[in-house]
């Protein structure tokens, strides 16, 4: 029996290509798990820019040029020689864009991890599979397991950055003493989740960046004190300012960075969903170097500060009322079936799904 799976050329990411997995029988501690429904959004793309770079494509790995680009979704086990993981489970995690996966599956409290010898170098919290029976943070709505697969992960990252700024250090006020925080690519589902927590802290203003045509809606969320467009950089209002760049286009960001230069506090880089920008340029930028903020070794960091207890909690909360906001301006589109799942890789990688759409895809159909 065959099921199909999407996979992208790694060195040309508009380059893809529909394949049938053959379902070999399952090894010592095997699960095979039917994947029902998965997300695509420009978090996505970011992981296929930087896959060799963090190693997401060894997630899953196939055969080169091509790669498989983990996506954030829900799946259920049909088949399993994992005496401690029953048949009819499921469970939430990161899985290829396919109609099934197997994993070598090793029992955790709350679920599983994998522990095939091609993801031990991985985070755990990329390598965690909950069960939805032990899921703290399960939405039983029936839009549900549809916005989580969406949102749980970008809204997790832009909830971490944004206590990252609020947290004070040992030498440092809260956002670094600034007086605003600049937000680039404002309309993405990560930067959204950033900028509610930041306005509801009230620490910083909240300044969004965003093309022209989603600048209306970028408006409308209310979350931002004042939204510039990229060619507007100019109006940017002279202050202490931290910056996070969810866009990774190296002109808009050297564009910050002489604008505003010693009074930048912090520059903060997160995603590339402007995947087509040019090759940074090697010269150096006024102001303080671009740091990458990597989600999961926040999450250990946090967990460790606050407690696993405390941790879930805070985080359980929050995403419950993220998810819980996005039914106002967040409409979910399903696509179903190999063409359908192939055209919404394509129709997010050229940028033409509106902001106010989520992509929730399934292989079978």
């Amino acid at each position: 029996m065959k099921s199909p799976a999407l996979e992208i050329n790694r060195t040309a990411l508009g380059d893809i290509r529909l394949v049938d997995d053959a379902a070999e029988p399952l090894g010592e501690r095997q699960v095979r798990l039917r994947i029902d429904r998965f997300a695509i959004t420009a978090n996505n793309i970011t992981y296929a820019v930087f896959g060799d770079a963090l190693a997401y494509w060894s997630f899953f790995p196939t055969e080169l040029p091509w790669g498989r680009v983990p996506a954030m979704g829900w799946a259920e086990v049909i088949e399993s020689s994992q005496p401690d993981i029953e048949v009819g489970s499921r469970y939430y995690g990161w899985y290829p864009m396919a109609a099934q996966a197997t994993i070598e599956a090793m029992p955790t409290a709350d679920g599983f991890r994998d522990d095939g010898p091609h993801r031990q170098p991985h985070a755990p919290i990329y390598r965690a599979y909950t069960d939805t029976r032990h899921d703290a943070l399960y939405d039983t709505a029936d839009d549900g397991e549809d916005r989580h697969a969406l949102l749980r992960g970008l809204f997790l990252t832009g909830f971490l950055a944004e206590e990252f700024f609020a947290d004070p250090g040992d030498d440092r006020p809260p956002y670094f003493g600034a007086q605003q925080v600049i937000v680039l690519s404002a309309s993405s589902k990560t930067a959204i989740g950033f900028a509610q927590r930041a306005q509801a802290r009230g620490t910083a203003a909240v300044i969004g960046i965003t093309s022209g045509r989603n600048t209306e809606f970028v408006d409308s969320l209310g979350f931002y004190d004042r939204v510039l467009t990229y060619d507007t950089l100019d109006d940017i209002t002279d202050a202490t300012t931290v910056s996070i760049d969810m866009a990774g286009d190296p002109a808009v960001l050297s564009a910050i960075h002489h604008r505003l230069g010693d009074r930048l506090a912090y520059s903060m880089t997160v995603g590339r969903s402007h995947h087509d920008a040019p090759t940074p340029s090697r010269e150096p930028m006024p102001g303080p170097t671009p740091t990458m903020f990597f989600a999961p070794a926040e999450v250990s960091r946090r967990r460790q500060q606050w407690g696993a207890e405390e941790f879930g909690r805070l985080a359980a909360d929050a995403l419950a009322r993220f998810v819980d906001g996005s039914r106002t301006w967040l409409r979910v589109e399903h696509r179903a079936g190999p063409e359908a799942v192939a055209a919404a890789w394509l129709d997010v990688y050229h940028g033409s799904i509106p902001p106010d759409v989520g992509i929730v895809a399934t292989l079978d159909g």
